[in-house]
Parts: structure tokens; sequence; C-alpha cells
């Protein structure tokens, strides 16, 4: 498992070795040389460094540092000093009037020169300056250390919007690796929140960051982890980073997942395995329903009950011929995929409303909805409705929450419908603030709720009260419509399989969700792999997925 600690935390773990004397800016420096170096060997300006491109020398290869007046510019000015030795050319553009005097002085005697952008009465032109940048074979960002926030100001922010401004005019829609100079950030790209993920203002997109002690939360939080390239962890000696506290974001690793999935054994039946019930689609977006169900069969659920108007279960049926339509016992809920959002209503049997098709929008489903809300939230006698069980919510399910869940209660939004969520709840935030700050609003909306809260994106945030997950696994093709039905239907399958565990468990859920997010973006991977992919796709790729995982483990 990745684990991620805040800045506060490495600092504290710095202190003690710091205090005796361990030079860990000089092993930083070192080791960010030296992956440099290997960049430079591996490919040139313009390809990615670990593609297959020819050794190269690095003799007469040129790199620019990025320099301001904390610790990551003393460790990009050593650095550069060991590539200097090695033949790069190497030149430092410093935007701080107090630069790391040592790292400075050493990158001098290793014949660098340095652009004192600090002194405006011997500032190079930004025209000069943005050339002499974007020309160069390598940049290394070490503008701000770990501890700055917000976005970069002063000289620093001027430079990186202008180097910003001027890469994507020579390079259109640029969006990834391949134009200009590999670039290299020292812990984190200056400008983003390293705790929070968060980017604030203009950031020198990375290649790749090579980051010391411990990750970073902003490397693996959107937006921020889309910004940072490949991520390099250096061990420099910190010991017990975080303590008890522990970190403040995890991320899953294939092991972690294969961990984490049921696999059957000789004793068990269909009934063992997992009984998902779903609650989806309506006459007029019946297709949802069949993304949900077809994505917990082929994510192994032992058996789907679906639940809905007469219609679509002939729709479902049609479809996926081993689902249920009938009522009975599950052990998990999904719910609410393909339904439209609700006003205030009682709470109803579970087989309530327009049954038959009806009239209305929801076509009875809203009920239907509220009834398994109240037995995963324990607001029903267990005499009558038997044990609680854990829930997935998604898209018109949200409308439908009690005030209060527990976190065995997994809610799955889209950045919009948190806002609208947290909105009802009384908070002042849009869709573009959740986008912009996506771990806070996840975390403000477990408090509110007190469920677990899965916000979906480029890279998914999980939320639960064992603390927080990041899972980046999925392309950007995966952003189509009826990805999130089968998000649903692979998460409710998933719940299933452990049943009251999740209940009695409060943490486990989130970890499930991560596990199901990260199965997901695999399928979407594994669909199509570097084309467009159909959600449906995306379901049926799940067995082979999951039989991959647990061959590899």
């Amino acid at each position: 498992m990745i684990e991620a600690f805040t800045a506060a935390q490495v600092r504290a773990a710095e202190e003690p070795l710091l205090a005796r004397g361990v030079p860990l800016m000089e092993r930083a420096a070192f080791a960010l040389a030296t992956v440099v170096a290997q960049d430079l060997r591996r490919g040139a300006r313009g390809r990615t460094p670990d593609g297959a491109a020819r050794p190269r020398r690095v003799t007469g290869r040129r790199a620019v540092l990025l320099v301001g007046s904390g610790n990551n510019g003393g460790d990009a000015l050593f650095a550069g000093a060991y590539l200097a030795r090695r033949g790069v050319v190497v030149e430092a553009v410093c935007t701080s009037e107090h630069p790391h005097a040592e790292g400075l002085a050493a990158l001098r005697r290793a014949g660098g020169r340095v652009i004192d952008l600090a002194a405006p009465a011997g500032r190079a032109p930004w025209s000069h300056v943005v050339a002499t940048v974007l020309s160069a074979d390598v940049v290394v960002d070490g503008l701000v250390g770990i501890g700055a926030t917000g976005a970069l100001r002063g000289v620093a922010g001027d430079l990186v919007g202008a180097l910003v401004a001027e890469r994507s005019r020579r390079s259109p829609g640029w969006s990834g690796p391949g134009s200009g100079p590999w670039v290299v950030a020292v812990d984190a790209p200056s400008g983003t929140g390293v705790d929070d993920g968060s980017v604030p203002g203009p950031v020198l997109r990375a290649d790749r960051t090579v980051t010391f002690g411990a990750l970073k939360p902003g490397l693996l939080l959107p937006p921020a982890t889309h910004l940072a390239g490949a991520v390099t962890l250096v061990d420099v000696g910190l010991e017990d980073v975080g303590g008890a506290a522990g970190p403040r974001v995890r991320r899953l690793e294939r092991a972690d997942v294969a961990r984490l999935w049921p696999v059957p054994g000789p004793t068990d039946q269909k009934y063992t395995r997992g009984v998902l019930g779903v609650v989806a689609g309506t006459p007029t977006f019946p297709g949802a329903a069949v993304l949900a169900v077809t994505a917990a069969v082929r994510a192994g659920a032992g058996m789907v009950r679906y639940r809905g108007p007469d219609d679509v279960a002939h729709v479902v049926v049609s479809a996926r011929p081993e689902a249920v339509p009938a009522e009975g016992r599950v052990q998990a809920w999904a719910l609410g995929s393909g339904i439209p959002a609700a006003e205030d209503r009682p709470i109803a049997r579970e087989g309530g409303g327009d049954g038959g098709g009806g009239r209305s929008a929801d076509a009875g489903q809203h009920e239907r909805i509220r009834y398994a809300l109240a037995v995963a939230c324990g607001l029903l006698s267990e005499d009558v409705t038997g044990p609680r069980v854990p829930a997935v919510v998604d898209a018109g399910a949200l409308s439908l929450l009690p005030d209060r869940c527990p976190p065995s209660v997994v809610l799955t939004p889209h950045a919009g419908e948190l806002a609208t969520l947290l909105s009802a709840r009384g908070e002042d935030v849009d869709r573009e603030g959740v986008e912009a700050e996506p771990l806070r609003w996840a975390r403000r909306s477990h408090d509110l709720t007190g469920a677990t809260v899965l916000l979906k994106g480029a890279a998914t945030v999980v939320v639960g009260p064992d603390g927080a997950w990041s899972q980046a696994d999925g392309p950007a093709w995966l952003a189509t419509a009826g990805a999130g039905d089968v998000l649903t239907g692979l998460l409710g399958a998933l719940l299933a399989a452990y049943g009251e565990r999740v209940v009695q468990e409060p943490g486990l859920a989130a970890e499930l969700a991560a596990a199901a997010a990260t199965v997901h973006g695999w399928a979407g991977a594994r669909a199509n792999p570097g084309g467009p992919v159909a959600a449906l796709d995306v379901a049926e790729a799940l067995p082979g997925v999951v039989a991959n995982l647990l061959r590899r483990g």
C-alpha cells in the first residue's frame, strides 16, 4: 500500500535526524541528480525518458534549475553541481533574493551559470529567460519547499505563468509529456497543495517528481496528481513518519486489491457468495439498470436481485438472464443508477409505488430506495427487515438519504452531485469548488452524513472513518455515459460478498470502495487499450481483470 504524509509529519520525522547532523540535503541532492542523469541518458527532449530510446551520454546536455529560497531550491542547486561535474551544462534561474547560499556556491564552483531574476537591475528579459528554460533538455523545479501554501507569488509566479503560457502556445492542447523539456519536480510540483492536492494557480506540469522520505498527499490527490508525472520516492532515512496519526492518504496497490477480492471456496454457494439487491433504472433510463446488474454479475456476485418496474425488469432479464426479478433477502444494496432525484417522501414498503411501470418519473423507484436505505441505515426494526446491510448510493438515490448514515453506506457522487448534496446541507460550494478541493469536500460530506464517500473522477477520492484513499487507475476514456452505473454494480457485488463484516467494521467499506474503483479503472483500460470504451464493454471486461488480478496477486 502506498501511504502519503503531510508536510508537518515529514518535517517532524526529519527533526531528530537533523539534530544528529544527518546530511539529509546531501542525500536528497545526490539522489535527485542520479534520477535526472538517468532520465537524460534514457531519452531525448520531446520523448519520454522511460520509453525505448537508446541510452545517451549526459555530457553536453542542458539542465535548467528553477530555484527559490527553500530547501528544495538547495536540493536543486546541489544536484545541479553534481550534474555539472558530470559534464551537464547547468544554469540556475533564481527567483529569490535568498537562495540556498551553500548550494549556490557549490553550483558555481562546479561551473554552473546563474540567472538572477530577483535583482531587477540585472534581470534578463522575460523572453530570453523563457526561451532559455524551454530550450533545455531537462528542467528541475525547485521553486518552493513543502511548507509553501497557496499559489506561487512574486517572481516565481510570474515565471511559471510565462512558461506555462509559452509552452501552451508552442503546443496547443498540450496535456502531457513529450512537449518541450523534460520537467523534474523536487518533492512536489511548485504551486500545488502539498497536503491537499489543490492547484490554486499556474503550475509547470512535471514529467517526474522526485520526493524525499515519504510521499506527500498532493502527489496522490486530484487535481495535483495529474501534474506530478511519474513519482520516484527516495529513502533518506526517515523513521516512523506520521507516528500514531498514520498517513493522511493511502493508495491501494495490486497486492492490496488481490488481498481484498473475495474468492469462493469449495463449500460456498450463491447465497454465501453475496446476494446483491439492485434498484436502478426507469422506463426512461432502463440502460442504467442493465449496466449495474451486468457489472454485478460479471464481478462475481452470487446472485443479483433486480427490483424495479416490470418493463425495466424485462429488459434486465433479457440482457442478463441470471438476474432474479423478485423480492427476497439481500446482503447489500446498489441504489439509484438511472433514477431521477426526488423530493422528500415517506418511507414505504419494499414493493411500493408504480410497480407495473407507473406514470411518475421514478416509476416507484424512489419508494423502493427509501425502503432499502431504511434497512441499510437501521431505521426499521430488524424483526421485520432482517439485519442491517451495506449499500451503494448513486445518482438519484443521493437525494433520498436520511440525515445520518453508517459508514457501511457508500455514496458515489461525481463532483456536481456532491455539490448538490452539500448545498442541501448548508454548505456553500458548487461543482467547480468540489473539483478544486476534492479531499476537503469528500471529507466534509463524510462528516455531515456519516457515510463513506467515493467521489468519482479521473482520480477517485474515498473518505471513511479510518482515513482517505485516492486511486487513479483508469484511462481518460472512462469518462463516458454509464461508467458510473458499472461502478455501482461492481462495488455492490463487493459489499455483498463481505456482507455483515462491512456493517461490523466501520473502516472496511472505504477500503472496498477504493478496491472497486481500482478494478473499475483496470477494466476501462482492458476494454480497449488506448482507445474509446463503452460502459457495457467495461462491465464485460471485469471477469478478465479479476482473473488476472488473482493470478498475479
